[in-house]
């Protein structure tokens, strides 16, 4: 991971929240927004994460928000790729993307908490394509597979 301050952003904005890309085997684990007018992105499929709370860092955040939605017990060790990017927010504030991979078995230990629909695996490119994910997050892994893609030397 970089040596950045990870209470804030490379820009100096504050830190908003994290989110990660969970590869569990080939598969992306997402899960379905619930249908709330109230929040961003209702109905739409999204990623594991959230916003922060009090003084976490990020890897703190991702690492909760995780267990909280699925009940999945990551370290920060398993994160093998950050990246701090402006907030959906915007105002300055910065959010982090993370990546992981777990192995398929992984799979049978998901147990989906109390936000969402529903969570389902499916492949990268696929959520990438599908016009109900969270648009900057289709962007923010888009970029992770090209970074993965340049430094295994596809």
């Amino acid at each position: 991971m970089p040596a950045m301050d990870m209470r804030r952003g490379p820009a100096g904005g504050a830190f908003h929240g994290a989110k990660l890309a969970l590869f569990i085997g080939e598969g992306l684990l997402v899960y379905l927004r619930d249908d709330d007018p109230g929040i961003p992105w209702p109905a739409f499929w999204d990623l594991p994460g959230g916003g922060r709370e009090g003084t976490e860092s990020p890897v703190e955040c991702v690492l909760r928000e995780t267990h909280e939605e699925f009940g999945l017990h990551l370290s920060g060790d398993d994160l093998v790729y950050s990246r701090a990017e402006p907030a959906a927010q915007g105002a300055r504030a910065v959010s982090w993307f993370f990546a992981a991979h777990l192995p398929a078995a992984a799979a049978g230990e998901v147990r989906f908490g109390t936000e969402g629909q529903c969570w389902r695996m499916v492949k990268p490119a696929a959520y990438h394509r599908h016009l109900r994910a969270v648009p900057h997050l289709r962007a923010r892994l888009a970029a992770y597979l090209a970074w993965r893609a340049r430094a295994q030397g596809a």
